[in-house]
């Protein structure tokens, strides 16, 4: 069993301790949704969730996943942490 990944959510995608803390730290609700370089993790107070987004619980926190990215995403990860949110 690969221990490198927190277990799965109900849906199947798991969410790294990183991007778990990278939330809480920024006690913000967050979305996973489509870029032209990919999938990106925005704050819902730039890109509100839809209806058809999967919820994830983080905490008292929760991310949504787009339902286009939860099809090819199994974990949400820093790497879809936008640089430019860090200065923030």
């Amino acid at each position: 069993m690969d221990r490198s990944f927190p277990p799965p959510a109900a849906d199947g995608i798991r969410v790294t301790d990183e991007v778990r803390s990278y939330v809480r730290k920024r006690q913000h609700d967050m979305r996973v949704c489509t870029s032209c370089g990919g999938p990106i993790l925005l704050p819902t107070s730039l890109h509100p969730p839809k209806p058809t987004d999967l919820s994830i619980p983080v905490g008292d926190w929760t991310v949504y996943v787009s339902r286009y990215q939860a099809r090819y995403n199994d974990t949400i990860h820093a790497g879809m942490i936008p640089r430019f949110l860090d200065r923030f």
